[in-house]
């Protein structure tokens, strides 16, 4: 930490964790709307909530960050899982069979 204050590398940090928590996230939606479907909405609305109390909790900016960053795109992730239903209704992404009535209009 102490290298990281020294160097002025916070900035560029958070930066990096950002990015890498984003592209997480992605393939995260992608494999709960095929196992899951919307149903696992809940989930990540818990996780946003305990991220934005990290982040209120924890007094380094660096880390506070971070908690930011996770709880948003925990939020984040509740609406791309709904919109990811309509990627695969398109064609987009594959559809689990085992869940084919969920998919019918």
């Amino acid at each position: 930490m102490e290298f990281i204050a020294e160097y002025n590398l916070t900035g560029l940090v958070i930066g990096i964790c950002t990015f890498l928590i984003i592209g997480f996230f992605h393939p995260v939606v992608i494999k709960c709307e095929y196992y899951f479907g919307t149903r696992c909405w809940w989930v990540f609305l818990v996780l946003g909530i305990l991220g934005v109390v990290a982040a209120l909790w924890v007094r380094d900016v660096l880390f506070s960050s971070l908690w930011g960053v996770f709880a948003f795109s925990s939020f984040w992730t509740i609406l791309e899982i709904f919109e990811q239903k309509g990627r695969v209704k398109k064609g987009w992404f594959p559809m689990n069979p085992k869940r084919k009535a969920d998919y019918d209009d």
